[in-house]
């Protein structure tokens, strides 16, 4: 098959480490499932099914990155100046031919499936450095890596479990670097450096009943080996993270009415989100959707800016 499609590797729904192959719209604040903010790119893809497990392999000969967040959005960083300007994000120019592949292969048994994977991909989000000709707007660096993958799940009557392992090697990481600065003095500097990553997701899916689920996730990910010499670089990652996504779901008036409520925090507690939706289909071609989310950031996050946000939205939907 070849068009715009997208590719989902990993087990942990909203959680998986291994569902990193599509770019991903996180400028709207009213998507929070990876489902929906999740973006299709140009692949084509060949599968292979045979006795004893099924190949599927991909190449995309035209990556894309996250879109960049628009100038004065809550996404935007803060403003700084170069030479008197506030600093500009812009997508990234192609100089050389960009690609990425990669294969998995699985097998499914008796109440439950396995997979190992391995991918050649790039970084969806971009990186930036400041300006260095003398312009406003900021220089992109983009990010090969290799990624080694295992996913499996079980199903235990109607209980579901899951389990994602990701191992990246070569990740662009952020640093702060002491030189010198010529008069016996020091700076510190931002730069990058690679590094590997180990990340873990696990979670079940359990039904409730026919009309009620509960699910639950967590992702935690850790840096391989990071120097220990904190006086000559220090490491702007935590030195482990975690995100814990807990969904319950309640299906109404023979599935016209969906109740939902979604939590999400960081395992440290410096996140917090909480999402309540209600979905309505009036008919086979309209849907009405209402949601609030409400969200508090530790003043140190990379969510500050969302630290005692309230926000609520109401989407028509037309579907032809």
């Amino acid at each position: 098959s070849f068009g715009r499609q997208t590719i989902v590797w990993g087990e942990t729904i909203g959680m998986s480490v291994l569902d990193v192959i599509n770019t991903t719209e996180y400028r709207d604040l009213t998507i929070i499932d990876i489902e929906d903010a999740r973006l299709s790119q140009w692949l084509a893809v060949w599968d292979h099914f045979g006795e004893h497990g099924n190949w599927s392999s991909f190449i995309n000969l035209y990556p894309e990155f996250d879109p960049v967040p628009v100038t004065g959005s809550p996404l935007f960083p803060e403003p700084f100046q170069v030479n008197g300007q506030a600093v500009r994000l812009g997508s990234h120019d192609r100089e050389r031919h960009l690609f990425e592949l990669g294969t998995r292969w699985n097998r499914s048994f008796t109440g439950s499936d396995l997979a190992v994977m391995a991918a050649s991909l790039y970084e969806n989000p971009l990186r930036y450095t400041l300006p260095v000709d003398g312009s406003n707007r900021a220089q992109s660096r983009i990010n090969d890596y290799l990624l080694l993958g295992f996913s499996a799940n079980r199903a235990i009557d109607r209980l579901l479990l899951t389990f994602d392992l990701a191992y990246s090697h070569g990740l662009l990481t952020d640093v702060v670097q002491r030189v010198p600065d010529g008069t016996d003095g020091e700076l510190w500097l931002p730069g990058y450096d690679r590094q590997n990553r180990l990340s873990m997701a696990a979670g079940f899916e359990y039904g409730i009943s026919a009309t009620r689920q509960i699910s639950l996730g967590i992702q935690a990910q850790r840096f391989v080996e990071l120097p220990e010499d904190a006086a000559a670089t220090r490491w702007l990652q935590r030195d482990l993270e975690g995100i814990a996504l807990l969904r319950y779901s309640h299906s109404m008036r023979n599935e016209e009415l969906m109740l939902s409520a979604t939590a999400q925090a960081a395992l440290d507690g410096e996140e917090v989100l909480l999402n309540l939706a209600a979905d309505y289909r009036l008919s086979d071609a309209w849907e009405m959707a209402a949601q609030i989310i409400l969200t508090r950031a530790a003043a140190d996050s990379a969510l500050y800016f969302l630290e005692q946000d309230v926000r609520a939205g109401l989407t028509l939907t037309w579907s032809f």
